[in-house]
């Protein structure tokens, strides 16, 4: 009985150290198996962390890019205006030249007009005075030949009654 108990004892410490040396293996495996997902998790962390960088950095440099490009058609934006400003200066300011130089020409046709309407009038007035001073003449003219023809008519009348 003392060498089965002896045996049992011996078959139960072997026992134990196979679960022992077993469960050795098992935490071993387990601290393996966890290592090796942390070693993964870190591997996804760090390509994550990768991807989120390369996107981050993408994200700027299109920021950068539609920040540049839209200060690029500002500034063509505002040359344009300036241009067009320019250009409308410029027509403005032919357009005034062409004004002055259109008041001027009008104000020489007006100016011409007047005097050849006061010229027409001048003359006009000189004929009516030339009118009125020829028949001023004609009426004195015919009332001299009157007063000859009534003198001549008394002379012949006296000349009739003295015969």
């Amino acid at each position: 009985a003392e060498g089965r108990r002896i045996r049992d004892e011996e078959v139960e410490l072997k026992h134990n150290a196979q679960c022992s040396e077993h469960e050795s293996y098992e935490l071993k495996w387990d601290g393996e198996r966890d290592a090796k997902n942390y070693a993964k998790s870190l591997a996804e962390e760090e390509k994550n962390d990768l991807a989120f960088r390369n996107a981050e950095g993408r994200r700027i440099r299109d920021l950068e890019t539609k920040v540049k490009n839209e200060s690029q058609s500002s500034e063509h934006d505002s040359y344009q205006l300036k241009w067009a400003g320019e250009r409308d200066a410029e027509n403005y300011k032919k357009q005034l030249t062409q004004e002055e130089k259109d008041d001027l020409a009008f104000r020489n046709a007006e100016g011409r007009r007047i005097r050849d309407e006061e010229v027409e009038l001048k003359y006009k007035a000189q004929c009516s005075e030339h009118e009125s001073y020829k028949l001023k003449w004609d009426g004195e003219r015919d009332a001299e030949d009157y007063k000859k023809h009534l003198a001549q008519q008394r002379r012949q009348s006296l000349a009739f009654r003295n015969a």
